[in-house]
C-alpha cells in the first residue's frame, strides 16, 4: 500500500485494538466506555491513513536510497552546522545547527547573511563544482561570525556539502538562546529537562516547550517572553520548588542554575529544572540530566567535585584539551604544564565554596603548543556533588591558523629582504666583474697580476651564484619554462648523482606509470634535484640508500590527502628519500628557511633548502618534507600536469641564437644612477665602438635625449630614484616610437616585466660581464633592425 500501512501492519493494529477493548471492558463492565475507546482507535486510525494517503510523496522520500558517502560527510562534526545540496541546487539534508544557526532549513547559498555574504557564498559553490573545494571567510548572520567550507561530494560527486564554523569566540547566552528554540531544547524536552533562560533582572528570555507547557500551560514562546520567571515558582514551607500554575498537587522540581555572566557582573543564567519524584528506577540522577544538557552544547564545559576531582566532561572540552577517548583525567592539573598546576588548582579550591562567581585564567596545556588558553572557573550549586564549572574553547584550528599566518608572514618578509639584498649586491658585483674584464684586456696569461685578477673575477662569480640562490627563494629569478618530462630531467642528472653520492651511498631510481607533463625550468629543476640530493647525502655520513622515485597523481588522490594548501588537480610528484638519522620534529617546520641549517660551521650555506622552495613555488608547485626520527627523511615535489590548449601539441623549445659580435658602431644612451656600475658600463662600450652618452638618472636622461639629434640604442638601468627607467622610456618613445631599448637590473626578468609593460624592450640580468654587455647591445641593435625591414 503505497504511502500507507499493508494489509498485514492494517491486520495486526485491528486485532490490538479489539484485544485492548475487550480488557477494558472486562475490568470495567462499562460498554459505554468501551465503546468510546474503540470509536477514538477508529478516529486515529482513519487520520493517520489519511494523512499518510495526502502527503505519499513523503513517505516515498522515506524510503529513497541514502548516499552513504554523502551522509558520512555530513555527520563528520557535530560543532559544525551542515547542509547537503544536490546538482539540481534542492536541500538534500542538514543537521539540527544549521536550522538553528540559518533560522530554518534554508537551501544554500541563498541563507540569510549579511551584506554581500550571498553572493560570496554562491561563488563558492561555483568554485567546488569547479574545483572540487571552496572557502568563504568572515561571513555574517547577527553577531555570529561564520566560515563556509563547500565541497564537492557523492560517489558520483554530484553533490556539495556545506559546512560553517564559528569563526569567534561564541557569544554564550546568544547560543543558548538558539539551542533551546531549536531541535536541542525539545530533546531536551523529552529528556524530562526543562530548560529557560532568564535575564539578569529575572526575566524570561527563552525557554523550550517544556517548560512553558509546565510553567504556562502553552508553549507560545513570543506571548510570554519578558515575563517575571521568579512569579512561575514558588516554595513550600518545607523549601520543596513547585510550578506556580500547578495549584496544590503540582509536582516537586529541582532547580539547577548556571551563571553565563564573569564573576564580578550581573548577567542572564540558564535554569534547568527536573522533577524530584521521578523514582532512581525511572530515571537518572540530577547530574545525568544535567550532563545530557553539557553534551548537547558547542564549547567546551567540565564538572569538578569540591575535591578537585573531573566528574564529567563534555566532547568539545575532551578536544580542546586534547584528552584520549576512554580516559577522564582525575584532575585538572593532569590536564597543564608543571607550571601552571598550582593556580589552576588553587582558582578551582576558592571557587569550590559553592558561591556563584568566577574567573578566567590563562594556562598552557600539556602536550600541545605554549600558546595560552583561556580557561573559565565558575563556582556553582544545585549540581549535586559538582561543585566548579570548567569552560575551556577548543582553539587548536585557530592556534594551527595562527602559525601558519606568522609563517608566511615570515617567509614573505625575508624573501623581500632577500630580493632587495639581492638586487643592491647585483650592482656591486656587476661593477666587480667589469672591473676585471677591462684589466684582463690589459694584461695577458703570465702577468704577475693576471692570475690575482682571474682570482678576483672567479670570487665574484660565486658571489653571484648566491644572489641567484637568494632570487630563487624570494621566487624573482627569471625561469625559462618548457614542457618536460620528470624522468628525462632525472636521466639527465643521474651520471652527476652517482659522483655525488660516492661509493658508501646506494641510488635507487623508479619511475610510476602515466606521468603527465609538467612546465618548468629544466636548469632550475636540475638544481632541485642536486639540492635534495645532497642534502640525503650529507645525513647518511655513514652510508646508506637514496631512492629517487616519480609517479602520478590524481585528483581524487589529492583531495584523500586532505591538505588545504595543495589544491585539486592532476600532478606528477617526484620523492627523493634517505636511510638517514631523520629529521627532529622541532627542526622540521624550519628547513626551509634561509640561512638556517644544522650542519657545522663552514659545511653550507643554509640556502640549499631554501632555494629548492622557491624554484618549486615559482614553477607553481608544491614541496612537502617528512620525517620520522631514526627512520630517514623524504621530500616530495609535486608540479601541476601541463595541459596544452585544445590537441594542439606543446611548442618546441626555440633554438639558441648565434654569438652576438662585441664589436659595432652606432650612439648609445646610458643612463645608469650606480656610479661605479655606470663607469664600467660606459668604457665597456666605447672600447666596443660606440659612441656613448651617459646620465646619471631618469630626468638627466631625457635631458641628454632631447639634445641628441641622432640616437641608435637607448641603455637603462630600471629602479632609479625620482623617474625610474620604464617612465623615462615612455616620455622618449612618445617622440620616437620604434626606438630601441635595452633595459638592465638586478632583479628577475619576469617580474620586470609584469610592471614595466612595454613593447620591444631588450632585458639584461646584472651581474653581468664585458662581453655579455656588448653581445646584448649588439643583439638589441639587430632585433630593432629587423623590425624596421619587416614593417614592424
Amino acid at each position: 500500500m503505497p504511502g500507507g500501512l499493508s494489509r498485514v501492519d492494517l491486520a495486526l493494529v485491528a486485532g490490538l485494538a479489539l484485544v485492548s477493548v475487550a480488557l477494558l471492558f472486562w475490568a470495567t463492565r462499562d460498554a459505554v466506555l468501551a465503546g468510546g475507546f474503540l470509536a477514538g482507535l477508529a478516529v486515529a486510525a482513519g487520520g493517520l491513513l489519511f494523512v499518510r494517503r495526502l502527503f505519499p510523496a513523503a513517505a516515498a522520500a522515506e524510503a529513497a536510497a541514502t548516499d552513504w558517502t554523502m551522509l558520512r560527510q555530513a555527520v563528520a562534526h557535530d560543532d559544525v552546522a551542515i547542509a547537503v545540496t544536490d546538482r539540481g541546487g534542492r536541500l538534500v539534508c542538514a543537521n539540527d545547527l544549521f536550522a538553528t544557526w540559518m533560522g530554518g532549513f534554508v537551501t544554500p547559498p541563498g541563507l540569510p547573511l549579511d551584506g554581500a555574504g550571498a553572493e560570496r557564498l554562491k561563488d563558492a559553490g561555483r568554485g567546488a563544482w569547479r574545483d572540487g573545494e571552496g572557502v568563504v571567510e568572515d561571513l555574517a548572520i547577527g553577531a555570529l561570525r561564520l566560515r563556509a567550507q563547500v565541497t564537492r561530494t557523492g560517489q558520483a560527486e554530484d553533490y556539495l556539502v556545506w559546512r560553517f564554523a564559528a569563526q569567534e569566540r561564541l557569544d554564550l547566552a546568544g547560543e543558548i538562546v538558539r539551542h533551546l528554540e531549536g531541535p536541542a531544547g525539545r530533546t531536551l524536552g523529552e529528556a524530562g529537562v526543562m530548560a529557560a533562560l532568564v535575564s539578569a533582572e529575572g526575566r524570561l528570555r527563552v525557554a523550550n516547550q517544556a517548560f512553558l507547557l509546565r510553567a504556562l500551560g502553552e508553549a507560545d514562546q513570543a506571548h510570554y517572553a519578558g515575563r517575571d520567571a521568579a512569579q512561575m515558582l514558588r516554595l513550600d514551607d518545607a523549601g520543596a520548588l513547585y510550578f506556580t500554575n500547578e495549584g496544590d498537587r503540582a509536582t516537586p522540581v529541582r532547580l539547577i542554575q548556571v551563571p553565563l555572566a564573569p564573576a564580578d557582573s550581573v548577567g542572564p543564567m540558564l535554569l534547568a529544572l527536573i522533577d524530584e519524584d521521578i523514582g532512581p528506577a525511572d530515571r537518572g540522577t540530577a547530574q545525568s540530566y544535567v550532563e545530557t544538557l553539557l553534551s548537547l552544547l558547542p564549547f567546551g564545559l567540565a564538572m569538578v567535585d569540591r575535591d578537585g576531582r573531573f566528574l564529567y566532561m563534555n566532547r568539545a572540552f575532551k578536544r580542546a584539551a586534547g584528552v584520549a577517548e576512554g580516559r577522564l583525567p582525575r584532575y585538572p592539573g593532569d590536564l597543564v604544564v608543571g607550571e601552571d598546576k598550582g593556580p589552576l588548582a588553587d582558582m578551582i579550591r576558592r571557587h569550590s565554596s559553592g558561591q556563584q562567581v568566577g574567573g578566567d585564567l590563562s594556562i598552557r596545556l600539556a602536550g600541545q603548543s605554549d600558546d595560552p588558553v583561556s580557561m573559565r572557573v565558575v563556582g556553582v550549586r544545585g549540581l549535586g556533588e559538582a561543585a566548579v564549572l570548567l569552560s575551556l574553547k577548543d582553539s587548536s584550528e585557530e592556534s594551527r591558523l595562527k602559525r601558519q599566518v606568522a609563517q608566511q608572514s615570515k617567509m614573505q618578509a625575508v624573501g623581500q629582504l632577500a630580493g632587495g639584498v639581492a638586487h643592491d649586491f647585483n650592482n656591486i658585483l656587476t661593477a666587480v666583474l667589469g672591473s676585471c674584464d677591462l684589466m684582463l684586456m690589459r694584461h695577458t696569461p703570465g702577468d704577475s697580476d693576471y692570475d690575482d685578477i682571474q682570482q678576483i673575477r672567479s670570487n665574484a662569480n660565486r658571489a653571484a651564484s648566491l644572489t641567484r640562490q637568494l632570487l630563487a627563494f624570494s621566487r624573482q629569478q627569471t625561469l625559462r619554462p618548457q614542457i618536460l618530462q620528470l624522468p628525462d630531467v632525472i636521466s639527465e642528472v643521474s651520471h652527476l648523482l652517482k659522483r655525488l653520492m660516492g661509493d658508501t651511498v646506494e641510488l635507487v631510481v623508479h619511475h610510476g606509470r602515466g606521468l603527465g607533463a609538467v612546465r618548468a625550468d629544466p636548469v632550475q629543476l636540475e638544481q632541485v634535484i642536486i639540492n635534495l640530493a645532497v642534502n640525503a647525502r650529507d645525513a647518511m655520513p655513514g652510508g646508506g640508500t637514496m631512492t629517487i622515485e616519480t609517479f602520478p597523481v590524481s585528483t581524487a588522490e589529492v583531495r584523500v590527502m586532505g591538505s588545504e594548501i595543495m589544491p585539486p588537480a592532476d600532478y606528477s610528484a617526484l620523492r627523493i628519500s634517505d636511510t638517514g638519522s631523520g629529521i627532529p620534529a622541532d627542526v622540521l617546520p624550519k628547513i626551509f628557511e634561509p640561512f638556517f641549517t644544522t650542519k657545522d660551521v663552514g659545511k653550507g650555506t643554509g640556502l640549499g633548502l631554501s632555494t629548492v622552495y622557491g624554484i618549486v613555488k615559482q614553477s607553481a608547485g608544491f614541496i612537502f618534507a617528512d620525517s620520522k626520527p631514526g627512520k630517514g627523511a623524504s621530500f616530495t615535489v609535486y608540479l601541476p600536469v601541463h595541459r596544452a590548449a585544445g590537441d594542439a601539441p606543446a611548442l618546441p623549445v626555440p633554438a639558441a641564437r648565434p654569438k652576438k659580435s662585441q664589436w659595432g658602431t652606432g650612439t648609445i644612451l646610458l643612463v645608469e644612477d650606480e656610479d661605479m656600475v655606470r663607469a664600467v658600463a660606459e668604457r665597456a662600450l666605447v672600447r666596443a665602438g660606440y659612441n656613448v652618452v651617459a646620465a646619471q638618472q631618469g630626468e638627466e636622461g631625457l635631458e641628454r635625449f632631447d639634445a641628441m639629434d641622432k640616437i641608435d640604442l637607448v641603455v637603462s638601468d630600471v629602479v632609479m630614484p625620482v623617474m625610474d627607467g620604464p617612465a623615462m622610456v615612455r616620455a622618449m618613445r612618445a617622440k620616437k616610437p620604434d626606438l630601441p631599448i635595452l633595459f638592465m637590473s638586478g632583479y628577475a626578468e619576469e617580474q620586470l616585466r609584469q610592471s614595466i609593460d612595454i613593447d620591444h624592450v631588450a632585458f639584461l640580468p646584472k651581474p653581468f660581464s664585458v662581453a655579455q654587455l656588448a653581445e646584448a647591445v649588439s643583439a638589441a641593435l639587430d632585433d630593432a633592425a629587423h623590425r624596421n625591414s619587416d614593417g614592424g
